[in-house]
């Protein structure tokens, strides 16, 4: 896959964005296969603490100390990638400074499902990446998050919402499970992770197609929020994660990471949260209106991800 019109092919061809067009069709035309809540909720469990476990594991048989300078990286990049977004976001429309923050918060955060995806993606094309990529994505969810809010409130806010939306960050499912996955899977090792492999591994790809279904649909049945709002926004949502994933693809190969580690890198910086992000805004930031910044992160900026950036960013760390 050394061709750029090999690596796009593979990308449009595979399972993942084929389901996730199935997906927003059928949102689109108001089909009647959207997920139940519950089993949304359990392939969510699912993926971060399968992804966890994984990366626990892997990061065991790594060390700690080589993930060392990555993960500073990747701090830097979640605090810089906001204050980015903030400042951009300040140009491009009348937007307040709470919903600048909002947007900041989401973008300087973490997909899960787009970082699923590119490790399917770089496995199904046998690209190696480092076994520390999960710590990565753990490590980047939080700065983001918290930056975010605080471009928002710097001069307002009682200290009570502080607390509350540190407490939706670090008590919410997605740290939870995502760190306790990582904890268990560097105790138990390979030796103790072999027995729930299968489950963890194998089932994967399928459930992560079941998932991309699920956020299709919900992209489809939202394509007309689409329209609400402003050109600023839409470009913003389709530029910004372009330029952030080849800043982050570029830090990967200048700090030593591999192709695979580098496109990692790439599509933290590119993601935009839509799990995490706006439980901790919605508490954080009452005043800010989450429908602009959900719209922009799933409706725009997912398909770009999924679609454009994981060929994109390979290609890009390819020839660095």
């Amino acid at each position: 896959m050394n061709s750029s019109i090999d690596i796009a092919i593979s990308n449009l061809t595979s399972v993942s964005v084929l389901v996730f067009f199935l997906g927003l069709i059928a949102g689109a035309i108001k089909s009647d296969i959207k997920m139940p809540e519950q089993i949304y909720q359990f392939i969510a469990i699912y993926l971060l603490f399968g992804i966890g476990l994984k990366g626990g594991v892997s990061l065991r048989e790594t060390g700690i100390v080589e993930a060392l300078i990555p993960i500073l990286a990747t701090i830097a990049l979640g605090i810089t990638i906001p204050f980015l977004a903030y400042v951009v976001l300040g140009r491009i429309g009348n937007l307040s400074s709470v919903d600048r923050g909002s947007l900041a918060a989401h973008y300087g955060s973490t997909s899960l499902v787009t970082f699923t995806a590119a490790l399917v993606y770089l496995d199904n094309n046998q690209i190696a990446y480092e076994g520390f990529a999960t710590t990565l994505l753990t490590v980047m969810e939080v700065p983001g998050i918290v930056v975010g809010i605080f471009l928002a409130k710097r001069h307002l806010g009682p200290v009570g919402d502080w607390v509350e939306s540190l407490k939706e960050i670090f008590l919410g499912k997605t740290l939870m499970l995502l760190v306790g996955g990582l904890f268990i899977g560097y105790v138990a090792g390979s030796e103790g992770y072999g027995r729930v492999e299968p489950f963890f591994v194998n089932l994967l790809p399928g459930v992560l197609a079941l998932f991309l279904l699920h956020l299709g649909y919900l992209a489809g049945e939202r394509w007309k929020s689409v329209l609400e709002v402003s050109k600023g926004l839409i470009a913003f949502g389709t530029l910004f994660p372009l330029a952030m994933g080849t800043m982050g693809t570029v830090v990967g190969s200048l700090i030593g990471l591999s192709v695979g580690g580098s496109v990692i890198l790439g599509i933290l910086s590119a993601s935009a949260s839509y799990i995490a992000a706006p439980a901790a805004v919605r508490v954080a930031l009452p005043k800010a209106n989450i429908s602009i910044s959900i719209t922009t992160s799933l409706v725009i900026t997912f398909p770009i991800n999924l679609l454009l950036s994981i060929p994109l960013l390979t290609l890009l760390a390819q020839n660095l």
